[in-house]
């Protein structure tokens, strides 16, 4: 049985004919018909009968149309009860991020939710996954912070929304003392002759270092494969190897270490929130959504 079945149903009871049922739903006569015969299909006593030309209900068809008013009326208040929770701005909101995300944003996510008493309570966790491995996190959290290097495929579109926070570069981390730190910017062949540390395949780093080596055609020496930035940043300012460190998310509090902008490829990648669209509809969301945009566009201002 469907709702819209019920409805039909139900109002033929109460309105008498076919004609009359049409009217009041803003349908044709004959999809008033087609509803009840799709109806009358599922049991084998008679729903309705023939009086003359008009098309009555049996005594089965009145208890059904009773009973479908209780389901009617139970839908009604869920879907009240759904309305009045997409609109509430309180609640909780689970959130997860990648690392350097998560150390850059959620402290000032927190002070920034932190001066509303009508915003919602935050459930923060940070989530080290390969980018092809964002959007089935969408499952388990109400917002996903990813991270997708602009030259990759973009997102799925089914079942999935996309909020662009910030397109950050990844910029080459070198030791203050090193000869190529005097530079403004680098190309791929002032840098792939070094010893490097990047990432684990699959992540935003390693991708960087492949289109490099791609673009010098020469392989890159890789030394180490780590993927939290601030060890990335401890290694670079060991002085023995040089890495990729992202320009607004990375914490690199080291006098030692320098980022320079690495021209000739897209080393760019974009900060996302991921979500399913009906999570989206709540209001509570909303205000989280509204508040990281807040934190970032301060973040990229500062480093600007």
């Amino acid at each position: 049985m469907e709702l819209h079945q019920l409805t039909v149903l139900r109002e033929l009871g109460a309105l008498g004919s076919v004609t009359a049922v049409a009217e009041a739903l803003h349908v044709s006569p004959s999809a008033v018909s087609q509803h009840l015969a799709a109806l009358q299909r599922q049991f084998a006593t008679p729903l309705t009968r023939r009086e003359g030309r008009v098309l009555t209900l049996t005594d089965a068809g009145h208890v059904l149309a009773q009973a479908g008013a209780g389901v009617i009326e139970a839908m009604a208040a869920a879907r009240s009860a759904v309305d009045e929770f997409e609109h509430e701005t309180g609640g909780t909101v689970t959130l997860s991020s990648f690392h350097s995300a998560g150390q850059a944003l959620f402290g000032p996510l927190l002070h920034e939710l932190g001066a509303d008493p009508t915003a919602p309570e935050l459930r923060l966790a940070d989530e080290d996954v390969a980018q092809s491995d964002f959007p089935a996190l969408t499952a388990q959290y109400d917002l996903v912070l990813a991270h997708r290097m602009e030259h990759s495929p973009p997102w799925p579109a089914a079942d999935l929304h996309v909020v662009q926070l910030a397109r950050e570069p990844l910029d080459v981390a070198l030791p203050a003392g090193h000869p190529l730190a005097d530079r403004r910017s680098l190309r791929p062949r002032d840098v792939i002759g070094e010893r490097w540390v990047t990432s684990r395949v699959g992540y935003s780093p390693d991708d960087v270092l492949t289109a490099v080596a791609a673009v010098a055609s020469r392989p890159a020496d890789v030394v180490h494969r780590v993927n939290d930035y601030g060890a990335v940043a401890t290694l670079v300012a060991a002085g023995s190897v040089i890495g990729l460190l992202p320009r607004y998310t990375s914490a690199h509090p080291y006098d030692d270490v320098v980022l320079r902008p690495l021209h000739g490829l897209s080393t760019s990648r974009t900060i996302d929130v991921l979500a399913r669209p009906e999570t989206l509809r709540r209001r509570s969301v909303q205000v989280v959504v509204q508040a990281l945009r807040h934190v970032m566009e301060r973040l990229v201002a500062s480093q600007g």
